[in-house]
């Protein structure tokens, strides 16, 4: 019974070694593949990413900053014609001067309702 017990742990002990030399393998293909594959990838993609920040600073103060500037222009002069002027209507959502100065109307009777009489 003993001798069958040793054959079973050497048989055994040479299964697991076959396996740790099978695992041993893929853990150094795998490394292989990150040097040769997954590396260059990441360095185009960090290439990639400076292209879209200096495409998004470009695009800023070339397109973005003048057209703010143009419409905070035309929206003070716009806003210094309705003052001097007087009576031009302003943006939608907003009442000339004289609407704004008039009282909301009066709330509703605070006093409770009768319910109607059931027939």
């Amino acid at each position: 019974m003993r001798d069958i017990a040793i054959i079973f742990l050497a048989l055994e002990s040479i299964v697991i070694l076959a396996f740790m030399g099978i695992l041993i393998w893929q853990i150094y293909k795998l490394a292989r593949m990150l040097q040769t594959e997954v590396l260059p990838m990441m360095r185009d993609v960090q290439d990639t990413l400076s292209t879209v920040r200096g495409t998004t600073n470009f695009m800023s103060e070339h397109v973005v900053s003048p057209v703010m500037r143009t419409n905070s222009r035309l929206a003070g002069w716009r806003r210094t014609a309705s003052v001097l002027m007087g009576d031009i209507p302003m943006q939608r959502g907003q009442g000339s001067a004289t609407a704004a100065a008039t009282p909301p109307p009066a709330p509703p009777s605070a006093a409770p309702s009768q319910p109607p009489p059931v027939n």
